[in-house]
């Protein structure tokens, strides 16, 4: 299997969900053994950086990342797409210290990507792969990693509420999977907690445009759930991003209880503190016809542009 990255260049511009102000992303295509690459510009110039899970410096109301100097919040989603489509490398150009949080889901980036196109480069794609039996627990919340050969999850999670409950689902992570049954399911949140947020100077972007918001008894949205389980199946959505912050796709098959983004950061940097006992590193195999493959795949954009 080869690493890709993107056709071409693509933007967009949305509103973020600390500031409510506007912010700019582009997403660029990036050289072999790149990885996930953002460039955070500001009036100063611009800030590289890699993400990892020491990284990692806030999972309040979303993942963020930082390296001292600079931040980018709400990294979650467009991981999750860019991970759940198979993309080894690209760089994330962002102007502002968020990520657009868009309709509150990963499905504008989806688009946005496959707006991009995605091609094959010349080397195999390395990953991550769980060699050992792994279980992480918190609080009565537990992730359990075991060894799979591919990106397998089982998620549950439970929520006293009438029209959440005890949700769960597992599937095969695959590009087609994660676009069809995954990207379109959107963040939620409670009404009193939205109240407490707005009040407090937080989450300033957050509106029924960007997020399921529930009072006590139902959905406030007008427009209603996507999917019956759409809750587990935005959780699973986080994982995915979440789990990409490692810096290299990740094999393994993930039974999950009631996780967030500080237990999935926690469960991560516990992975990779401990990497030589839980983790080896694959080269993927590359089939026989993989130069045709490559040649083929980078001469049809310059074809399609004469």
């Amino acid at each position: 299997m080869l690493q890709t990255t993107i056709h071409k260049s693509v933007r967009c511009t949305g509103i973020g969900l600390h500031s409510g102000k506007q912010v700019e992303l582009v997403l660029r295509p990036a050289a072999e053994d790149t990885g996930i690459l953002f460039a955070l510009k500001s009036e100063s110039g611009s800030t590289f950086l890699t993400p990892a899970p020491s990284l990692v410096v806030e999972t309040g109301l979303a993942t963020v990342l930082g390296d001292g100097r600079e931040t980018v919040a709400t990294v979650e989603h467009l991981l999750a797409a860019v991970s759940g489509m198979g993309i080894d490398n690209i760089h994330i150009e962002v102007t502002g210290k968020e990520l657009p949080i868009m309709d509150g889901s990963a499905a504008s980036f989806v688009y946005l990507l496959k707006q991009a196109g995605v091609r094959k480069q010349a080397k195999p794609r390395q990953v991550f792969a769980i060699k050992k039996e792994l279980d992480f627990e918190q609080d009565g919340k537990f992730i359990k990693a075991r060894p799979y050969d591919g990106f397998r999850v089982d998620y549950t999670i439970e929520f006293a509420h009438p029209i959440i409950g005890s949700q769960r689902l597992e599937m095969e992570v695959t590009p087609e999977n994660f676009t069809a049954e995954i990207a379109k399911a959107r963040t939620f949140g409670f009404l009193k907690e939205v109240d407490y947020l707005h009040a407090n100077g937080l989450a300033l972007g957050g509106s029924l445009d960007n997020a399921i918001v529930l009072d006590e008894y139902g959905v406030l949205n007008a427009e209603g759930l996507r999917f019956k389980d759409e809750f587990v199946r935005h959780k699973l959505l986080d994982f995915v991003g979440d789990m990409a912050v490692l810096g290299a796709p990740l094999q393994g098959h993930f039974e999950v209880f009631a996780s967030g983004h500080a237990m999935n950061n926690a469960f991560l940097r516990h992975l990779d503190e401990n990497r030589e006992l839980y983790l080896e590193a694959k080269t993927m195999a590359v089939p026989a016809t993989a130069e045709e493959a490559v040649r083929e795949d980078v001469l049809e954009p310059a074809i399609a542009a004469i």
